[in-house]
């Protein structure tokens, strides 16, 4: 197998390799496995490329990138500039055996961060950029659980599902990894670029893609391929039927990975790709224990705290009797309300109120914290009220 890289020489095979256009990940790898590091493969000529990747290919591979010079430099300076960053090769003495033994294995990666997460158990969360509430509370409560118990949470750096969950690792002072689908250079999307520096410090950034590489449509399914291969399991939060986040599970199940969902309502429709993932064999989870005690190498991990499990199906039914004596209207009125979504005009006929006080005490409520009001005019009461 290849060896780390050792001066520009090196580097500049290994950019002309990866990035010269029309040569797929897996005609790569036949060559490496064929001549052994990239320097190798380029001090032979067409005739033995053409054995093995074919002619057509082997054309490609003798006309170098037109940026190529300019790429390396910007890489060279890249690295100089911070003693955090490296590039992990196919080979490398550090690449996951997890995610090399997956069908597509990356051949050369940009990290920025701490490398030594890498070695870490790893358990990936995904779920919907529009996330609701709850699956953000969710994604936090689980990401710090599995930080507790001994795993690095891996996710994509997206909004909604998965910087919730970045975060919730952040919180406990537990490593992360954020996988894009840019360069590292172009963090993407920028609103979560102070969340990217954020897991500089205390986790890693990985990609595949080169430098100045902006964010296009088709690197994202690419990078989950990435997710769910360094991960032990993937659970998924929330997901609609189409969605990128099924595509992850998708994938990390072909790898013969653990797919963890939660459950959710049965009129959300970021509930339907949860609850298809579990009809197609998912195991349907409630809590983090739920998931950890699936994996094998649960029994030699510290056990998480006691944390809140996600709401079950008597969740749906108040949580206390409307006529509680000594209870205030605030205390009614979420005793009234589950953690499925409610019209105002149930919540009305569920207690009485009048219309002006019911709206006054759920405006109360949602300035606490306690209640969000979701898209159609739906009402929903959070987790942790």
């Amino acid at each position: 197998m290849p060896a780390p890289i050792r001066d520009p020489g090196e580097l500049s095979a290994w950019l002309r390799l990866v990035e010269t256009p029309g040569l797929g990940r897996s005609s790569l790898r036949r060559l490496l496995a064929a001549f052994g590091e990239p320097r190798a493969i380029f001090e032979r000529g067409p005739a033995d490329w053409s054995r093995i990747i074919g002619p057509q290919a082997a054309q490609a591979l003798g006309r170098p990138p037109e940026q190529l010079e300019a790429l390396l430099e910007q890489t060279r300076l890249w690295l100089k500039e911070d003693g955090r960053r490296s590039l992990l090769l196919l080979g490398d003495p550090d690449y996951p055996q997890a995610l090399l033994e997956t069908a597509d294995p990356p051949l050369l990666m940009y990290l920025w961060g701490q490398r030594g997460l890498l070695r870490r158990p790893m358990l990936a969360i995904v779920g919907s950029r529009n996330a609701t509430p709850q699956g953000l509370d969710h994604a936090l409560t689980f990401a710090r659980h599995f930080s507790e118990g001994g795993h690095c949470v891996v996710s994509g750096l997206a909004l909604g599902v998965d910087a919730a969950a970045h975060e919730g690792a952040l919180s406990a002072a537990g490593g992360t990894i954020a996988v894009l689908g840019t360069g590292l250079n172009e963090i993407y999307p920028r609103r979560n670029a102070a969340l990217a520096m954020r897991i500089v410090e205390q986790g890693l950034l990985m990609s595949e893609y080169a430098l100045d590489t902006p964010a296009l449509a088709p690197h994202f399914p690419v990078r989950n391929r990435i997710i769910a291969g360094l991960a032990e399991g993937c659970l998924v939060v929330e997901a609609a039927l189409q969605s990128g986040s099924l595509i992850t599970a998708r994938l990390a199940g072909e790898a013969g990975r653990e797919v963890f969902a939660i459950p959710g309502s049965i009129h959300s429709p970021l509930s339907r790709g949860c609850h298809a993932l579990i009809r197609q064999g998912a195991k349907l989870v409630e809590s983090a224990t739920d998931v950890l005690e699936e994996l094998p190498r649960h029994s030699g991990l510290p056990t998480p705290t006691a944390e809140p499990s996600a709401p079950s199906e008597s969740d749906a039914l108040p949580s206390a009797p409307l006529s509680l004596a000594g209870a205030s209207e605030h205390q009614r009125l979420l005793a009234a309300m589950s953690h499925e979504p409610v019209s105002l005009d149930a919540l009305q006929a569920r207690g009485g109120w009048p219309t002006e006080l019911l709206q006054a005490l759920l405006l109360d409520l949602e300035l606490d914290g306690l209640v969000v009001r979701l898209p159609g005019g739906l009402l929903q009461r959070r987790h942790s009220a």
